[in-house]
């Protein structure tokens, strides 16, 4: 399980009940910079990463500990947002599972048209000018969910899945994460053009957007499931952001398609 951007591994024990009702155990990261994994910069509020390829780095350490374990196969890949970024490059580069599937990828970041050449700017000047480390426009340290109210938030219409993450942050401050630095969106806008141009991998895949989209760019998640042989893309009418935090409706739905597409990758 790959989360987004923010995210830490306590927000998804949902998933892995899921999952194990279904049969499957569930090996979850932080990446780096998120957390309780290491911090990159002074202000622990700034999300950042060096390169964007240092977080294959981290799910080559992931696999290797599973090997090492011994953890037992077939195993699949579950990815959301930029989780979806970072094993969409992993599968190019032979991440050993048999299917793939997506919450919401960042196979794109959606960014009004008008603002993207100003994004790119903003993005290589500020790093060439060794100012990457402050935060991308619009954003700061707060937490989204601490610094958003429920009504009109991007990531879900479920008001207790909304309060389970509010407290969760509450609760354990040290796992918050502010907004992106301009480092970290140009190292992310670099890497989505570049899978852009990338075939799909060969092996079955899902992938499920919420119809109220407004984070990821839901023309990028269609136009790759489009190119994908075998795969499949599914809008959840009424849907925001994060499916695996919507409605007990969506995400049974959405696990259901997970563990079908499993098994039948599986043979099983």
């Amino acid at each position: 399980m790959l989360p987004g951007r923010t995210e830490y591994v306590e927000k998804y024990l949902h998933v892995a009940a899921a999952m194990g009702a279904g049969g499957l155990a569930t090996v979850i990261v932080d990446w780096r910079g998120q957390g309780l994994a290491d911090r990159l910069l002074p202000d622990r509020a700034a999300g950042h990463v060096g390169a964007f390829r240092d977080y294959q780095r981290d799910l080559a350490a992931v696999v290797g500990l599973m090997r090492d374990l011994g953890l037992p196969e077939p195993w699949f890949l579950m990815a959301h947002s930029m989780g979806g970024c970072i094993g969409l490059r992993a599968l190019h580069e032979g991440l050993p599972v048999k299917a793939a599937v997506f919450s919401g990828p960042m196979f794109g970041i959606r960014i009004d048209g008008w603002l993207r050449p100003a994004a790119w700017a903003m993005g290589l000047a500020a790093r060439a000018a060794g100012l990457g480390a402050g935060f991308a426009p619009t954003t700061g340290p707060a937490p989204y969910v601490l610094a958003a109210p429920f009504e009109g938030n991007l990531l879900t219409t479920d008001p207790d899945m909304y309060a389970l993450m509010r407290r969760q942050l509450l609760d354990h401050p040290e796992l918050a994460l502010g907004g992106p630095t301009r480092h970290w969106l140009i190292e992310a806008l670099i890497e989505c053009r570049a899978l852009r141009a990338l075939p799909s991998p060969a092996l079955p895949a899902y992938a499920a957007y919420g119809a109220e989209e407004r984070i990821a760019d839901a023309a990028d998640m269609v136009d790759r499931m489009a190119r994908w042989p075998g795969g499949r893309i599914e809008a959840f009418p009424g849907a925001r952001h994060e499916v695996l935090m919507e409605t007990e409706e969506r995400r049974a739905r959405f696990f259901a398609a997970a563990l079908e597409l499993y098994a039948g990758a599986a043979g099983r």
